[in-house]
C-alpha cells in the first residue's frame, strides 16, 4: 500500500469524528477537585454504534436460534410424528451430544483469532464482517437442508458436522470484529466536565461511556438469544428443519444492515504488520532484559530508547513509543483473561448439561431445551437496572465499580450457579421413580424443572459482571491497531473452557453429575478470590491506562509513517 493511499484511508476513517473532536476541544477539562466531587456519567452513544448493535442482534438471533435445538437434535432419536413429547433426530445419546456441542463452542472461539488477524492486518473490520458473514450463510443453508425429514437418516450427522465447521468460522470472524466496531464508533478518550440543563456539573468519562456501550451491546445479544424460544418450540411441534430455517432467514437482514450502513461506520484502517510489530517488541524486550523480565521494563523497546541502545533495531522499527505503552497495557489485560476459562466453563453448562438435566425433570408441555432461555430473559431485565440505577447510584456515592471488581463478582455468581446446580442434581437423584438413573428409557423423575430457575438467575448475574466487563476490558486495553486481535484472545478463553469441558465428558453422566458441578463451582469461587487479590491494583490505574492513545492528527501521522516505512522496505527488497 502506498503512503498516499494509507493516509487517505486514515483521513476517511476519522472524518466522522472531526466534528466531535472540535467540540471536545471546547469542553471544560476537569480539575483534581472535579474528580473528587462531581458525579461520573456516560456520554451519549453515537448513532453508528446502534447500527452495529442491530447487526449483532440479528447475528445472535441466528446463532442462539441454531444452538438451542442442538442438544436434542443429537441426543434423542427421531419421533414417529410431530408434535412430539421429546423431539430428536440422531439418537446418539447425552455424551455424544455434549461432546459435539462442546466442540462447536470450542471451534467458535478458536476462529475469532483468524477473524481478528484478517481484520487488523488485511481487510479492516467492515470488510472482514462482510466476508465471514457470507461464509456463515453457506453453513446455515447446509444445516437447514440436511435437517429435512427426507435427509435425516443419511445426511443428518455429516451435514451437521460440516455445517458447524463452516458456521463456527463465520460466527468467529464476525464475533472478533463486531464487538470492537461498536466501541470504535465512540472516539473521545479523555474525561470532561459537562453542565446539565438543571445547572448540575457532571464528569463525563470514557469509562462510564464504554460501560454503557457494552451493556447495550450485550443487551442486544440476549434479545437475539431469546430466538431459542421460537426454535425449540418449532422443533417440538414442527420439526428441526423449521427450527433451522427461521435463523437462516433472519441472517439475511443481518448482511443487509452491514452493507447499507457502510458509510456510517467509523473504522480504523488495517496496519498490515501489526501482529509482527507486537511480536518484535516482545522479542526485543526478551533480548534486552531477559525472557522473564517484568512489563515495567518494556520501555526498552521504545524507538526513542532503541535509538540510543540498539540503533539498527530502531532503524527498522515501524511502531512508536505510544504503541509500546499500549502493548504493556494490553499484556496486563491478557493476564486477566487467563482466569476466564473457569468462568466460561460455568456458563457453557447452560448450553448442554443443564438442558439434559431438565430432560430428567417434569417440564409439562414446555420443551426441555427452552428452559435455559430464562437466562437471557433475566439478563435483559437486569442490564437496564444495573446500567441506569445501580452503577449510577454507586458512582454518585463515589464508589464506581471498576473492571476487576466486576469481573471477580462475575466469577462468584458463576460459582454460585454451579453450586446450586449440584444441589438440584442431588435432589433429582433422591426423587422417584428412577432416582440416580433418570435417563433410563428417557424417563423423568417427579421433580419440577422450575427448581432450575435460580441457577439461570445466577448465571445471568455472572454474565453481567464478567462477560460484559470482559468485552469492555478487551477493547479499552488493546492497542488501537490491535482491537480485533486482542478481542479474539479474550474470546479464545472460551475455547480453553471447551477443552476443559471435553475432559469432563466422562463424568457428564449419571450418577457423577453432582461431583462435576461441585468441582466447577469450587474452582470458580477460588478464581474469584485470587483474581481480585492479584489484579485489584489495576482498578486504581484504570483511568490513567485508558488515557494512553493518540489524537486524530497523531493517528494520521502514525499511519503515514508505517506506510512510508513499508514502501521503503519494498524498494530496498526490489533493488536487492
Amino acid at each position: 500500500m502506498s503512503s498516499e493511499k494509507a493516509e487517505k484511508e486514515v483521513i476517511q476513517s476519522t472524518e466522522a469524528t472531526e466534528l466531535e473532536q472540535h467540540h471536545a476541544d471546547q469542553r471544560e477539562e476537569p480539575t483534581e477537585e472535579d474528580y473528587k466531587t462531581l458525579r461520573e456519567v456516560p456520554d451519549s452513544i453515537p448513532i453508528a454504534a446502534y447500527f452495529v448493535v442491530l447487526v449483532e442482534f440479528c447475528e445472535r438471533f441466528t446463532y442462539y436460534g441454531l444452538i438451542g435445538p442442538f442438544q436434542n437434535y443429537i441426543q434423542f432419536p427421531a419421533p414417529e410424528s410431530y408434535p412430539a413429547d421429546q423431539p430428536g433426530a440422531m439418537g446418539r445419546g447425552q455424551q455424544t451430544a455434549t461432546a459435539l456441542t462442546t466442540f462447536f463452542q470450542f471451534w467458535c472461539y478458536v476462529t475469532p483469532i483468524i477473524g481478528g488477524i484478517v481484520a487488523d492486518q488485511y481487510l479492516g473490520k467492515y470488510r472482514a464482517i462482510l466476508l465471514f458473514g457470507t461464509i456463515y450463510m453457506l453453513g446455515l443453508i447446509i444445516i437447514t437442508a440436511t435437517s429435512a425429514p427426507s435427509s435425516l437418516e443419511t445426511a443428518a450427522l455429516p451435514g451437521f458436522v460440516v455445517s458447524i465447521l463452516i458456521i463456527g468460522l463465520g460466527t468467529g470472524g464476525i464475533k472478533a470484529n463486531v464487538s470492537t466496531l461498536v466501541a470504535e464508533q465512540y472516539q473521545n478518550k479523555t474525561p470532561f466536565v459537562r453542565t446539565l440543563k438543571n445547572g448540575e456539573r457532571v464528569l463525563v468519562t470514557p469509562q462510564a461511556t464504554y460501560q454503557r456501550i457494552f451493556s447495550t451491546f450485550y443487551w442486544s445479544i440476549n434479545i437475539g438469544g431469546m430466538s431459542a424460544i421460537a426454535t425449540t418450540t418449532m422443533e417440538k411441534n414442527i420439526g428441526f428443519w423449521a427450527a433451522y430455517l427461521l435463523p437462516t432467514c433472519m441472517f439475511i437482514p443481518c448482511l443487509a444492515i452491514v452493507i447499507l450502513g457502510r458509510k456510517k461506520y467509523v473504522e480504523v484502517p488495517p496496519r498490515g504488520s501489526v501482529v509482527l510489530e507486537a511480536i518484535k517488541c516482545i522479542y526485543y524486550n526478551a533480548e534486552i532484559n531477559g525472557p522473564f523480565s517484568g512489563l515495567d521494563k518494556l520501555d526498552a523497546v521504545k524507538p526513542s530508547q532503541l535509538a540510543q541502545t540498539h540503533p539498527k533495531w530502531a532503524a527498522g522499527a515501524t511502531w512508536d513509543d505510544t504503541f509500546v505503552d499500549e502493548l504493556r497495557r494490553c499484556l496486563r489485560a491478557c493476564i486477566v483473561f487467563c482466569w476466564y476459562p473457569i468462568f466460561w466453563l460455568c456458563y457453557v453448562q447452560m448450553t448442554n448439561n443443564l438442558i439434559s438435566q431438565a430432560a430428567t425433570m417434569l417440564t409439562g408441555n414446555i420443551p426441555n431445551d427452552i428452559i435455559n432461555n430464562i437466562d437471557p430473559f433475566f439478563v435483559i431485565c437486569f442490564i437496564p437496572v444495573m446500567d441506569r440505577i445501580i452503577y449510577p447510584l454507586l458512582r454518585r456515592f463515589g464508589y464506581p465499580m471498576r473492571p476487576i471488581t466486576r469481573i471477580a463478582l462475575g466469577f462468584f455468581f458463576g460459582g454460585l450457579a454451579m453450586a446450586y446446580s449440584a444441589g438440584i442434581q442431588v435432589k433429582i437423584y433422591e426423587t422417584p421413580p428412577f432416582y440416580k438413573y433418570p435417563g433410563t428409557n428417557e424417563g423423568r423423575n417427579w421433580i419440577s424443572a422450575a427448581y432450575q430457575i435460580p441457577a439461570y438467575i445466577f448465571i445471568a448475574m455472572s454474565e453481567i459482571f464478567a462477560s460484559i466487563t470482559g468485552l469492555e476490558y478487551a477493547y479499552k486495553k488493546a492497542p488501537q491497531s490491535m482491537k480485533s486481535v486482542v478481542m479474539s484472545i479474550f474470546l479464545f478463553m472460551n475455547c480453553i473452557a471447551s477443552l476443559i469441558g471435553f475432559a469432563l465428558v466422562p463424568v457428564a453422566k449419571d450418577p457423577t453429575l453432582p461431583w462435576m458441578y461441585t468441582g466447577i463451582g469450587v474452582a470458580a469461587f477460588i478464581c474469584s478470590i485470587l483474581l481480585y487479590i492479584c489484579h485489584r491494583g489495576q482498578d486504581k490505574t484504570d483511568i490513567q491506562d485508558d488515557a494512553i492513545g493518540r489524537s486524530i492528527d497523531e493517528i494520521r501521522t502514525y499511519g503515514k509513517k508505517q506506510a512510508d516505512k513499508t514502501d521503503d522496505d519494498d524498494v530496498e527488497k526490489s533493488a536487492a
